[in-house]
Order: C-alpha cells, then structure tokens, then sequence
C-alpha cells in the first residue's frame, strides 16, 4: 500500500504541467469578491478547482445558506465539485469523507480518495480541523493550487512531514481521523525567518 499512495503523489507531481495549465484557462472564472453570483457562475467557479477531463462530467452542488447540498448540474463520472465555501472537486472517497466531516462522525475510507483543488484555499489550521481562524497556536496555512490524497491506511502518513514549507506533499490534520495528504501544485511560501 505504500508504493500505491507513493505511486499517485508521484502520479500527481509528474501532471503538474498539465494541472497548471487547467487552472490558467480557467482563472477568469472567479467571482467578484463579496457579491452574490449566479448558478452559472457558481457552476464555472467549481468547474475551475479540477482538470477539464473530470469536470466536464462531474456533477455540481451547491451548498446552501443552511448546510443542505442542492445539485446545479448532473454528473455521470462520480465526481463532485463545488464553488463554495470553497472551489473544489471530490471523487466518490473524499465526498465521503466530507459528509464525515461536515457531520464531525468517523471517516471510512475503504480506498485511496483524489481531490482537486486547483484555485487554492482561503486558509485552515494545519492542526485543528474545525479551527474557524488563525490563532497563535494553530498552525494556519494557505495553500495555494493542490491535489489532496487520502489513504484508508493512516499508518502510511507517519513518513510524510507536517510542514508545508519543505516544498513537497505534507500531511495536514495529522493524527486526526481527518488528516490527509496535500500536494502542492505550486510553491508554497517560505517559512519565515525568526
């Protein structure tokens, strides 16, 4: 099982080109910051955070002002994408393990889980999963362009770092029933100098 998650975080790294490329084409798909965008917008929006060969069958939900999951657009590959709380598309494991998350209940992750999120984030704890802010002790990180990995070994994620400055996967949420691998399709920021 090593060399499978080794394998697709190598499988990862060598379509960077290819991801990077996706996520130019679809940069103007963003919405102007603190306005209300349409369905169509929401759709391109999502449609952004993965490559255009899972996203031009993936369906596309939105999620509601009370937490309920409404489709705008079918699907017939099994993945997922959203614009909001943040752009991302999931396959069949990691829409799994976010009903897991969004209900704070056990993940179960029977297999290795790819999901894209090739716009970047607006920023999370790297040791707290529900953490809403930056604090002092949280270790708040804002990746920039990514894939995320899940293995149904946790075992596996004791070889990978947790600093996401090395400039290589690391695992965020270590040690959590969330934790999971991050690969960075860009640079991530230095470190700063104390």
């Amino acid at each position: 099982m090593k060399k499978t998650i080794l394998a697709l975080v190598v499988a990862a790294v060598t379509t960077l080109p290819l991801i990077a490329q996706t996520h130019d084409e679809h940069a103007a798909a963003a919405a102007p910051a603190g306005k209300t965008i349409t369905n169509a917008q929401k759709i391109r929006l999502a449609l952004s955070a993965g490559p255009a060969d899972i996203t031009k069958n993936a369906a596309v939900m939105d999620m509601t002002a009370d937490g309920k999951m409404v489709e705008l657009r079918k699907g017939t590959n099994g993945w997922m994408c959203m614009a909001q709380p943040e752009a991302m598309c999931l396959d069949k494991e990691w829409q799994g393990w976010a009903n897991a998350y969004m209900s704070k209940k056990d993940t179960q992750i029977k297999g290795v889980g790819i999901a894209y999120m090739l716009r970047g984030d607006q920023g999370a704890s790297n040791t707290d999963p529900f953490a809403t802010g930056k604090t002092a002790t949280n270790n708040w990180v804002v990746s920039g362009p990514h894939i995320m990995v899940l293995t149904p070994d946790s075992k596996q994620l004791d070889a990978l770092p947790t600093d996401w400055h090395s400039g290589g996967p690391w695992v965020m949420w270590k040690g959590t029933k969330y934790a999971h691998i991050m690969v960075p399709t860009t640079s991530m920021p230095a470190a700063a100098a104390k």
